[in-house]
């Protein structure tokens, strides 16, 4: 397809009159070159007729075609090679009319390092290019560090990296918690970590009875052999895994599947994925849009089964609380997708057909909770509107904190509500640089200049209320910085500071403009909604300052020197006793430690003196 012309007007006689009747896929455009759908269709030909016939279609369809200034089609060989082609179109253009997946990210999966001498498992999310083995996939990032824990608890296996884990020279607190047996400083063996490393991954592989019988059969022979310390491990390992499965237990027969239901209520569709991985649930995730076209359920499962499972792990049966009519064609094409045969059901019987019907009763529970939840932000955002005296109820408010430790690191976050609740996608944090440490208000003038710069350069939409957490002196620098750009007025200013307990409810409201502060009742809808936004801002401006803060911790500036490694890297520590005594040592000294040429020691002493 050619990159498309804004054009205006649109003749649909003479367009349908050259549309083949083939398999393919086609899009329409708006009057600014903007995609507003894509579809495909076995014959192209009536399904795109079907757009403008003069009957029959949803008031959103006939406001979608009345919106049409360019179309055009492309044939494919067959319908599969149109389902393939659709989904790559659809994640290109993002159609507005489409239903599109918020969340593009792969999977999440627990990855196991199996070329460490100690190996453990962590939380990966991503391409599967680095060595190790993979469990999963999961149906979100709660259930894989859920899974993570119970792996801790039961196992104590290591969780720290390689930087951590190289240079201990005592446990640290998950040895004593124990949910770590600290194979760092020696106290486990080797030959004790893999047996324990050997029962995790059958646990992750679905083989709960063979390890709990086996764990059972030691626990009796150490009994015997009136080893009672062992026996009680043994004992507990067993208790903490039969608890696990009762949580997790679906059905005796090892069977992989995912069960997808949908669910549509007030122009929203919901859509609901449950895994089931060795007959285990593994849990479930939603995805709630906008059924922009009011298009059926059976259409929506068969536009959200492509965007799910293309380009991620699928398993090999994948059954729906509703028929769809591209049934044949999506299993030849994930079949190709998976390397391996992957059957799409809806009849179902037995154990399946409860599956089906408890997560579209789960589906269905989610959209009503979502729905209603929605009402009351849009109460809230009404309440905030009347509270602050605006003349419209603002659509899109951002706010903005500053986070630090001692003036170090300092780092800004900006986070985006709209009346669906937090627009995460928009979410930006600053690391701030170039100013005094603790000098917040600098630090707030670098972070809104450089975010509403941004907005203006590239045309941007600007918020309609700016929520800043702090008191006046926040909200005049705020102001500043709007009138230096030239949009002061244009977007209302908020100012949040604490109340004198910094209890939560007891916050007072600086607004722009007004020469006295004013505090709402803390019950109120207004009041509820800034203090989630203003928890929010400060959740995400702490995670952002704590990421920038361990980062900086496990790095060594040893591990910068060219020549330096685990080797001597140790052999310094050890000689020295800590990085604090290296700094402080001479070249001579530096010299004197096994492994350290004089050349080398010149680039040590370099690296800390310059």
């Amino acid at each position: 397809m050619t990159e498309n012309p804004k054009i205006i007007g649109f003749d649909a006689a003479a367009f349908t009159a050259t549309v083949p009747e083939m398999p393919g896929v086609y899009v329409y455009y708006d009057t600014d070159g903007a995609t507003l759908y894509v579809g495909k269709a076995r014959n192209l030909k009536k399904r795109v007729q079907s757009y403008f016939r003069k009957t029959g279609l949803t008031p959103k369809t006939q406001l979608m075609v009345a919106k049409i200034a360019h179309a055009e089609v492309q044939q494919t060989r067959s319908e599969s090679e149109a389902l393939l082609l659709e989904n790559n179109l659809i994640k290109d253009k993002s159609p507005r009319y489409n239903i599109s997946l918020r969340d593009d990210k792969s999977f999440p999966f627990i990855r196991l390092t199996e070329h460490q001498e100690y190996p453990r498992f962590t939380f990966y999310r991503g391409s599967r290019s680095l060595p190790g083995k993979y469990y999963g996939p999961y149906p979100n990032a709660g259930a894989v560090r859920e899974m993570l824990g119970h792996l801790y608890k039961i196992f104590q296996l290591r969780q720290c990296n390689d930087a951590f884990f190289r240079n201990r020279s005592r446990p640290c607190l998950q040895h004593q918690i124990k949910r770590c047996s600290a194979p760092c400083v020696g106290k486990i063996s080797k030959e004790s970590y893999l047996e324990d490393l050997r029962q995790a991954k059958a646990m992750l592989a679905g083989r709960d009875s063979s390890l709990m019988e086996e764990l059972a059969q030691k626990m009796e022979r150490s009994s015997e052999n009136l080893d009672f310390e062992s026996a009680a491990a043994y004992r507990d390992r067993i208790a903490l895994l039969q608890r696990i499965r009762e949580k997790q237990y679906v059905e005796s027969d090892a069977t992989d599947a995912d069960i997808v239901a949908v669910a549509v209520d007030s122009g929203v569709v919901c859509f609901g994925v449950v895994s089931i991985r060795q007959g285990r649930s593994l849990g479930a995730r939603f995805d709630v849009q906008s059924n922009a076209l009011e298009l059926s359920k059976s259409q929506l499962l068969e536009a959200f089964l492509p965007q799910n499972y293309f380009g991620s792990a699928m398993p090999p049966e994948i059954l729906l609380s509703h028929a769809i009519d591209s049934r044949s064609s999506l299993q030849q094409v994930f079949s190709i997708e998976n390397r391996g045969k992957v059957e799409i059901k809806h009849q179902c019987r037995a154990h399946r057909a409860r599956w089906i019907e408890s997560a579209r009763i789960n589906t269905d529970d989610h959209l009503r909770r979502y729905l209603t939840e929605r009402s009351q932000i849009d109460a809230q955002f009404l309440a905030l509107a009347e509270c602050l005296k605006l003349e419209e109820v603002p659509e899109r408010v951002e706010c903005f904190d500053i986070s630090h430790t001692m003036g170090e690191r300092t780092v800004g976050s900006c986070v985006v509500f709209d009346h669906k609740g937090a627009v995460k996608s928009d979410y930006r944090r600053f690391n701030i640089s170039g100013i005094e440490p603790g000098d917040d208000y600098a630090a707030m003038e670098q972070v809104l200049t450089r975010r509403y710069t941004r907005v203006l350069e590239n045309s941007g939409k600007l918020p309609d209320l700016v929520v800043i957490d702090g008191g006046k002196g926040q909200l005049s620098m705020a102001e500043k910085v709007f009138a230096e750009l030239q949009i002061l007025g244009s977007v209302t200013l908020l100012g949040i500071s604490k109340g004198p307990e910094r209890t939560a409810g007891e916050e007072q409201f600086h607004l722009s403009g007004n020469k006295r502060p004013f505090r709402p009742s803390g019950t109120s809808p207004e009041s509820h909604l800034v203090q989630r936004i203003r928890d929010e801002a400060h959740r995400f401006a702490i995670s952002g300052h704590r990421a920038q803060r361990a980062k900086a911790r496990v790095s060594s500036p040893l591990e910068q020197i060219e020549g330096i490694g685990d080797k001597r890297r140790r052999n310094l520590l050890r000689y020295f006793g800590g990085l604090r005594e290296i700094r402080r040592a001479s070249l001579e000294d530096l010299s004197r430690v096994p492994g350290i040429s004089p050349a080398l020691a010149k680039r040590i002493y370099g690296q800390f003196h310059g």
